[in-house]
């Protein structure tokens, strides 16, 4: 049956009608409607229709004599007939309009154009700066490509590229270790993002989905761009027949700028480096071959010397000066590829079918010794000593070791299959196996001596240690320890079946779509014996009504569900590095109320669009596998011992506020709490209340070659920071707010390109510009995480914070052929 369906995809058609009119509401007759060999052009009436293969992302474009061109692109279900009225204007549009059916609307889908990535500054190299920004999603470190959804960890977001699930690594500790989000920018064509509620055709994951679609060439074309922080190449390759095409891109990152700028001086080496590649074959016109590899490498080599943290108040200010000695070396490889197919039956029936597998290799060595001396500064501005440790209240050292090493082998495949009947309904299904081979060793322990002292664990069975006043006679053991080897086999067996209709309730329209999936999965390994199958369902149901109200374009969405996230590896490794393997699957039962809102401001040539998505949400969760957050490193306790909810509201104003740009200001609020055997509410490691996002584009009317793009991000403080293995109960302080702003300039030499001669060596470009990026424009100091060190003379713990980036500068150079 594999054999058989192993293909891709014959184009079902759908419509795109409109008319085309400039920017006063004139129609334009003669503009060329076009994709791939189909065009069209507009009557004197401005009226155009074009047909499109339906249920694959199509780019219209729009060509005039006169007029600039427009690129949009659609995706539109098979008979979907969608109205597009495009305005044509003499000025060169500054990004690309993103034009969707209506299914992403009623899905609660969130669409994002690739141009507002691509030319977007960000930190990580992917997409996830960006996706920060939106409404319910929070992270309060830039050099990661982690995120938390409306009150979700890191492990709980679903990620695919062409539809194929990617991963994120194992051991990674700290977001400045991670490299490369797995994203190539340069290579996407939509990102579409739905943070709860949405359908049972998506996994298994709790929080939030984000599925990315790369692009499929149309025809040679090249992009480069070199900047302090790395470099890009990507090439776009189309045989002549155009049944074969290619986009392959390769990435080289180097952070050394930005860990320069914190406050621990170090030596750093970083490589990080991964190349990728999409291939498309169209065998026929009902067949079709895609294949989606990867291959990366990240080395991180790490060499601390010293650090100096001031912190305290103006009256009683403190520091913490630290001398280091020793190494960190990481290494991350990995490789993934992905074989997609599709067979279309008949007009009605589609089937596809995947392979994938994704290989890393990991490891993290190091050997780290702290020496710290905690004391008051010397604030005398005439002192030859000011600004050092005048007075030292305590002393003390550190040393941490690890020797963890990870080999992970992960084979997926799934079998998918869509079905229409006459435009009255639809049924999607699908079948996956997945085999997850893990291999893991974990050595780190970490020693702790203050004033002389060594510090025990603060467990039960070690006997009081008062020094000096009684002799110490315990044994002498590490503050931390965790040993383990863990060979584990996860066996899985996932579907789903999915129903939607579409109803009239008078004149007013109803989108009904119902969905279950299952998921039956077993844990074995080496001394693993009493590991027992396990299988969850996980009913959804989504109701989208859009009234028929005169001159306003409103929808209402209600979604709820239960979401079951049966447990990956490291959710059944507990603190002590044991797999557990009946670790429950957690559960979420997520309601979601919305209104998605489309308007117009303006009148003439200042019309400008906007939508406003507002929702209120709720989520009750059972099973709950609690967790411990240090950087980005996720520890857990593999015991499914607590309960606990998250409820909020988010709102998100998008639109061209700049003619011709798109913009948006999101805002959030998040409240959520566990409760662990029945103790109480405590806020969760993810607690974060406030958020406040803005990505906005403008241009100078005066000198339109120059390009602005700000990332805004305010995010109110995480629970955490507490000292290691302490009692979360008696630690519920916040880390301070995480304030950001991120800035590029660009100016873009070819922007009156239609103005040179057709043998200027400019023409050649799609694309040059030179930019400016100023990341941390404030200068704000965020923390990620504290540093506890015991004060010997006043029996006191401080938090010391981990602070991040500061202000730093970059150039860049972007070209496109």
């Amino acid at each position: 049956m594999f054999v058989l369906f192993s293909c891709i995809t014959f184009a079902q058609t759908a419509k795109v009608t409109g008319v085309v009119v400039d920017v006063n509401e004139n129609p334009v007759q003669g503009v060329t409607v076009s994709y791939q060999n189909n065009s069209t052009i507009t009557t004197k009436e401005g009226f155009y229709v074009i047909e499109i293969p339906a249920n694959k992302k199509v780019v219209l474009v729009y060509t005039h004599s006169v007029l600039k061109s427009i690129t949009a692109p659609f995706q539109l279900k098979q008979y979907e007939i969608l109205e597009y009225n495009p305005i044509m204007s003499v000025e060169e549009q500054l990004t690309e309009v993103v034009i969707t059916s209506d299914r992403r609307r009623v899905e609660g889908i969130t669409s994002i154009s690739s141009d507002v990535v691509r030319k977007n500054p960000n930190l990580s190299g992917g997409i996830e700066s960006v996706i920060k920004t939106l409404q319910g999603v929070s992270s309060n470190t830039e050099l990661s490509s982690a995120y938390s959804v409306r009150g979700g960890n890191y492990d709980e977001n679903l990620v695919y590229v062409n539809e194929v699930e990617v991963y994120r690594p194992f051991l990674v500790r700290s977001g400045q270790q991670e490299g490369l989000s797995f994203t190539n920018v340069d290579l996407v064509q939509n990102i579409d993002f739905s943070a709860g509620g949405f359908q049972a055709k998506f996994g298994d994951k709790m929080s939030s989905v984000l599925d990315i679609t790369y692009r499929t060439p149309k025809q040679f074309g090249a992009t480069f761009e070199a900047s302090f922080l790395g470099g890009s190449a990507s090439v776009d390759l189309i045989s002549k027949d155009k049944r074969w095409t290619a986009i392959t891109g390769i990435r080289y990152r180097d952070n050394s700028l930005l860990v320069n700028s914190q406050e621990t001086q170090t030596n750093y080496r970083p490589t990080f480096v991964d190349v990728q590649t999409n291939v498309n074959f169209d065998m026929s016109d009902k067949w079709q071959f895609s294949f989606l590899g990867n291959a990366s490498q990240n080395k991180y080599n790490y060499q601390p010397l010293t650090r100096q943290t001031n912190f305290g108040t103006i009256s009683d200010p403190i520091a913490l000066l630290v001398f280091y000695d020793g190494q960190e070396n990481d290494e991350y490889q990995t490789l993934f590829g992905a074989l997609k197919t599709t067979y279309v039956a008949s007009e009605n029936s589609t089937y596809k079918f995947i392979a994938s597998t994704y290989h890393t290799q990991e490891q993290e060595y190091y050997d780290i010794d702290a020496a710290y001396s905690l004391g008051e500064v010397d604030t005398n501005i005439g002192s030859e000593t000011f600004g050092d440790v005048a007075f030292s209240r305590a002393i003390g050292s550190q040393l941490n070791h690890a020797r963890n090493d990870l080999d992970a082998l992960i084979i997926n495949a799934e079998i998918k299959g869509s079905h229409n009947a006459k435009k009255k309904f639809q049924i999607d299904w699908g079948l996956k196996y997945t085999r997850e081979d893990i291999r893991d060793r974990i050595v780190e322990w970490e020693v702790i001596d203050s004033a002389g002292f060594s510090i025990n664990p603060p467990i039960i069975d070690i006997p009081v240690n008062d020094q000096p006043y009684n002799p110490y006679v315990g044994p002498l053991v590490p503050f931390q320890d965790v040993r383990a080897t863990n060979f584990v086999t996860i066996d899985r067996f996932s579907g789903f079946a999915q129903f939607n209709t579409k109803t009239n309730i008078g004149s007013n329209q109803l989108n009904i779509n119902f969905g279950v999936r299952a998921h039956n999965w077993l844990v074995s390994g080496d001394n693993i014996n009493d590991s027992k199958s396990q299988t969850v369902f996980s009913p959804r149901a989504q109701f989208a009504l859009k009234p028929s109200w005169k001159n306003t374009d409103m929808l209402f969405r209600f979604s709820t569900g239960f979401y079951y996230q049966p447990p990956f590896y490291r959710e059944l490794r507990d603190l002590n590095g044991a797999v557990q393997p009946n670790v429950k699957a957690q559960k979420s039962v997520h309601f979601v109320f919305s209104n998605d809102y489309n308007f117009t401001l303006g009148d003439g040539d200042n019309k400008k669009k906007f939508k406003l998505v507002s929702e209120a949400y709720y989520k009750t969760m059972d099973d709950v596998n609690t967790y411990t957050l240090e950087n980005v490193r996720i520890r857990y306790r593999a015991n499914n011992e607590a309960t606990a909810y998250a409820y909020g509201f988010d709102a998100r104003i998008n639109g061209e506020f700049v003619k011709g740009t798109e913009s948006w200001f999101s805002f959030g609020y998040l409240k959520t709490e566990e409760n662990q055997n029945g103790r109480g509410n405590i806020a969760r490691p993810t607690d974060q209340r406030l958020k406040f996002g803005i990505l906005f584009q403008d241009y100078m009317p005066n000198i339109p070659n120059v390009k602005l793009y700000l990332n805004l991000v305010y995010n109110t403080g995480l629970p955490g920071g507490s000292p290691s293995y302490a009692d979360v109960y008696q630690y519920q302080s916040r880390l301070r707010d995480y304030r950001r702003a991120d800035v590029g300039f660009s100016y873009v030499f070819t922007e009156k390109n239609n103005e040179r001669a057709d043998g200027h060596w400019m023409k050649r470009f799609q694309d040059l510009s030179l930019g400016l990026e100023i990341f941390n424009l404030f200068d704000n100091q965020n923390a990620i995480t504290n540093t506890w060190v015991r004060d010997a003379y006043t029996k006191n713990q401080y938090g010391i914070p981990n602070y991040m980036t500061t202000r730093v500068f970059n150039l860049k150079l972007t070209a496109k052929l």
